[in-house]
């Protein structure tokens, strides 16, 4: 019912909806795979300013991230000052003083495509202005500053309808004419993956994620009103870390199972950005969550502090095999053939006809976890294997595959046959 709902809601809505692909989704000609790029919110948080968007970017073209695929650096909540007399956004002075359009340069000049942040309330998060009653200046306004990607969140926003809200910016941003990478950003609480897909490029599939693999986070209430569980119902400043409140790894995953139909090229499931190399995972951890975002056809959105991070971070997340999982061009989303309370497989068909296959141990010990080649629904026989983090193949197997995975970890590996 609720897909009906969203197609019927496609058809009223025509001027957003795109005939490539999905006959209900966007096609405004970009995000053909998923994002890929950085994000000020997870490390920083409020604490942002043009001299670190400045050293991220230079930071990502030193550190081999650009030529990896990384391509947009995207200013979350706090840059906004005060609207001017004519209700134009203007930045903040003292955390902005050159203004957004020449920090988008800046990051244009390094061969990388620049995003910022918005709310479809009438304050951000953050208590800064939001875009409601001012879509169509504020995205005229985005477009005169080189913005190539938006997030639009959803805090003070009580009383709207999140389909109306998101397809109004939508549409406010395809009539400036330049090609605008769309983020939903409602935590989930509408089922966005019934609705969004002939409105943005991609939504999230559930609330903020924190900085660990399990956690006691709490989704937005489900069909709640606009905003997170714990932010008060007074006009007071939200929460200063919403992220705080967030779902774990392995959490966030639990809620992709199910969502795969809504996904493809220029339009994603997006469980959140990335935790890797913010130092509250293990290695091992930071390694499954990259490895899980590559199966399900997240976006990749770095949000560490790329000019000091680790070797082993940026191996992580440099790797070219596991990117090219994320990466493939068919645009399918992986889905999950086997769960128990331990183990849990994804598989996820590539363009050539293989399978990425993600073999997960959810408990605290090490655990044997095999896959059948049934489950992939590959043809009986043999099959090779690719080990992607080893970056070495590891042999032919006939009908199945075992291995001995670490715990809160992932093996990662291609299966191919013929």
């Amino acid at each position: 019912m609720r897909r009906l709902i969203a197609t019927l809601f496609c058809l009223f809505s025509i001027a957003s909806c795109g005939l490539a692909g999905h006959a209900w989704a966007l096609d405004n000609g970009v995000a053909l795979t998923p994002p890929m790029g950085w994000n000020s919110w997870n490390r920083f948080g409020c604490d942002v300013d043009e001299r670190v968007i400045r050293g991220t970017a230079d930071a990502l073209v030193a550190s081999g991230m650009r030529d990896a695929g990384y391509k947009y650096v995207i200013v979350d909540d706090c840059w906004e000052g005060p609207r001017d007399a004519n209700g134009a956004l203007t930045s903040d002075p003292r955390r902005f003083p050159s203004g957004i359009k020449a920090l988008a340069d800046y990051v244009h000049a390094k061969g990388l495509k620049f995003g910022l942040y918005s709310d479809a309330g009438e304050r951000t998060c953050q208590n800064r202005p939001g875009s409601l009653n001012h879509e169509q200046q504020d995205a005229q306004t985005f477009a005169a500053w080189g913005v190539d990607y938006v997030k639009y969140d959803w805090c003070w926003t009580r009383g709207q309808y999140a389909p109306d809200a998101y397809n109004t910016m939508s549409r406010a941003l395809a009539a400036t004419g330049r090609p605008i990478v769309f983020s939903i950003c409602e935590w989930g609480l509408s089922d966005p993956w019934d609705w969004a897909p002939p409105i943005g490029n991609l939504w999230r599939t559930a609330g903020d994620i924190a900085d660990c693999f399990v956690c006691s986070g709490r989704r937005p209430e489900p069909g709640g009103p606009g905003r997170m569980v714990g932010q008060s119902d007074e006009k007071g400043p939200p929460p200063p870390f919403i992220g705080q409140m967030g779902l774990g790894v392995l959490e966030a995953t639990d809620l992709q199972a199910g969502l795969a139909f809504a996904a493809g090229p220029g339009h994603w499931n997006d469980p959140d950005m990335l935790q890797v190399g913010n130092g509250g995972m293990t290695e091992e951890e930071d390694r499954a969550q990259f490895s899980l975002w590559a199966v399900l056809a997240a976006p990749l959105i770095a949000g560490n502090d790329l000019p000091h991070m680790s070797d082993q971070t940026r191996a992580i997340l440099t790797n070219r095999e596991v990117i090219a999982v994320d990466q493939d061009p068919a645009g399918i989303e992986g889905t999950r053939v086997v769960h128990t309370d331990f183990a849990d497989v994804w598989s996820r068909r590539l363009a050539d006809g293989g399978r990425a296959v993600a073999l997960l141990n959810r408990g605290i010990e090490p655990r044997q976890i095999s896959v059948s080649w049934a489950k992939l629904k590959l043809a009986p026989g043999a099959a090779k294997v690719r080990d992607l983090w080893r970056g070495r193949d590891i042999g032919s197997f006939n009908g199945s595959y075992q291995a001995l995975v670490p715990p809160h970890g992932v093996v990662l590996i291609r299966v191919t046959q013929g």
